[in-house]
């Protein structure tokens, strides 16, 4: 498999990682949008929102948990932030692996995009 993200996780290419555990990464986004810009990605590859099935609701579930976390433990948590999660190309998604970018530090306007 040719993932960027599958690579990063397996430490095969280096990332700004920030956290990890055995099911997900967490590191900096390469072209930040915000002073805040985390990528949480889960270990396991799963190429789009639409291919989660029922084994993998713990895991979304986990996911929202570090990024709890992260927010606590950055010090963005009190200001708030924005969890974007992109799923096919018309929604913005450029890499086939699902992750969960995390924004903060800045006001964020509304519609996005």
């Amino acid at each position: 498999m040719d993932c960027i993200f599958c690579k990063i996780a397996k430490k095969e290419i280096p990332a700004n990682i920030i956290y990890e555990d055995d099911k997900v990464l967490a590191f900096h986004d390469i072209n930040p949008q915000a002073p805040f810009h985390i990528l949480v990605i889960p270990k396991k590859h799963i190429s789009t929102l639409l291919e989660l099935t029922e084994d993998d609701k713990d895991l979304i579930g986990h996911i929202y948990l570090v990024i709890n976390k992260l927010a606590k433990d950055l010090g963005f948590a009190d200001r708030g932030y924005r969890v974007v999660v992109n799923c096919k190309e018309e929604a913005g998604q450029t890499v086939f692996h699902i992750h969960f970018h995390i924004l903060a530090g800045r006001e964020m306007g509304w519609p996005p995009g």
